[in-house]
């Protein structure tokens, strides 16, 4: 048996208990097959001095939006979208999107996600970089009928509906994939519905926007006469494996309705902050049992991939957003951001225990922000960075050892990003 011992570190436990154990693993199956103190295996990777976490699950981006990182900031979302993002985006290539996920996976590896859900568009160039780099990813062509006649905009739902057929299970079994209508609002009814029912007969979820502000919010109430979500449901996208992502506007009912049909919502804190969207009302959703997740959303209205930040945010405005210090603690923002991200994508990650995915990450603890070390859960969401993260594995694989990516040349990644992100706006604007 080809296996791998993580030795010398503390583990995070399923319980988030904290204790001294070596991670054993398994690196045909990719399974965690023990752990326990004094473990040997094949190979070693050295944790001496740091945390071993499971591998953080970003449940919601658009990761080629790295190329437009910067590029159009302080503007709220309607704005941002109809007149920055979207012109720019009419003018992307399937290599501008390759190369965009190229960045987006490097951050993401060296921060220590090994999985994410990403919503964009050429799904097979993501794919690729996918199988590459060695980590895991559902995956999903983002479908928006706003902007394209009748024609176009069902052509645009089918193609999401055949990306997710196409893919499901591909970089041995590392992608899985979703139908990804964009939002409630920007698709029409009938295309919604379709894409529903087409999810359903392919096996695979549904991932939406859905609640990200009022202007999602109100035309639908004033048209319909019903909230959001209880159209999604009448539409058929509020099923167990299906998830939302924002769900900053939510009522009681709704909140009511998603922890009744098990559908999960990504949190995504940064981006609501930054484009001013408001509060999700994430103890509320908890206390209610809904499954929420964590994510970055894209790096445009972020800026960045590091679910440490993200962390860090929840805890923060969640308290904000409920007037309770007590609210959205340390705890629970991790089980978001691991177990919780994984559930909802559908994939057995975010924990560390015998039979799960060995998808880790190991923290470097000598460092003067993360000294003394009263409760390393609390460090996790309060003190770490990205930057601490010392070696990443995903899939039983070492992703990044001491701080050097093995998976992907990092210097020429960045190197044609910034090459591409020039090319791309002088395309778009020219």
């Amino acid at each position: 048996m080809d296996t791998l011992c993580i030795r010398g570190g503390r583990v995070l436990r399923p319980s988030l208990a904290v204790e001294a154990a070596d991670v054993l693993v398994d690196r045909e199956t990719g399974d965690v097959l023990e752990v326990a103190p004094d473990l040997s295996g094949a190979a070693t990777l050295d944790a001496s001095g740091g945390l071993v976490i499971p591998g953080l699950v970003n449940a919601h981006t658009h990761a080629s939006m790295t190329l437009l990182r910067g590029y159009a900031d302080d503007e709220p979302l309607e704005t941002w979208l109809r007149e920055e993002i979207w012109p720019v985006e009419a003018a992307l290539t399937p290599e501008d999107i390759r190369v965009g996920a190229e960045l987006a996976v490097l951050e993401m590896i060296r921060s220590g996600t090994t999985a994410f859900a990403d919503m964009y568009f050429e799904i097979d160039q993501l794919v690729s970089v996918v199988e590459e780099s060695g980590t895991r990813a559902l995956v999903g062509h983002g479908a928006i009928a706003a902007g394209k006649d009748d024609e176009e905009a069902r052509a645009d739902v089918e193609t999401s509906v055949e990306m997710a057929a196409r893919f499901d299970g591909a970089a041995g079994g590392r992608v899985s994939t979703a139908v990804m209508p964009h939002s409630l609002t920007t698709v029409t009814e009938d295309l919604l519905a379709l894409a529903a029912d087409r999810a359903a007969d392919e096996g695979v979820p549904v991932h939406y926007h859905a609640n990200e502000t009022v202007d999602e919010v109100d035309p639908i109430v004033e048209e319909r006469g019903e909230r959001p979500l209880k159209y999604a449901h009448d539409l058929g996208m509020c099923g167990s494996e299906d998830f939302l992502a924002h769900g900053v506007h939510l009522d009681d009912a709704e909140i009511d309705l998603l922890a009744e049909t098990g559908t999960g919502v990504v949190h995504c804190p940064a981006s609501n902050m930054k484009l001013a969207s408001g509060i999700a009302p994430v103890q509320r959703l908890l206390d209610a049992g809904v499954a929420v997740g964590l994510g970055t959303d894209g790096a445009a209205s972020n800026n960045d991939l590091d679910l440490f930040d993200e962390m860090r945010d929840a805890a923060m405005v969640g308290k904000l957003g409920a007037d309770d210090a007590s609210a959205v603690a340390a705890p629970d923002v991790v089980r978001m951001a691991t177990r919780g991200g994984a559930e909802i994508l559908g994939v057995d990650s975010g924990r560390i225990e015998a039979g799960a995915n060995a998808d880790l990450a190991v923290l470097d603890l000598d460092a003067p922000h993360l000294t003394p070390a009263h409760d390393l859960v609390s460090h996790l969401v309060y003190a770490a960075r990205g930057s601490d993260v010392r070696h990443t594995v995903c899939d039983g694989r070492v992703l990044m050892r001491d701080r050097e990516v093995r998976t992907m040349d990092e210097r020429a990644v960045i190197d044609r990003a910034r090459a591409q992100a020039r090319d791309l706006l002088a395309r778009a604007e020219g």
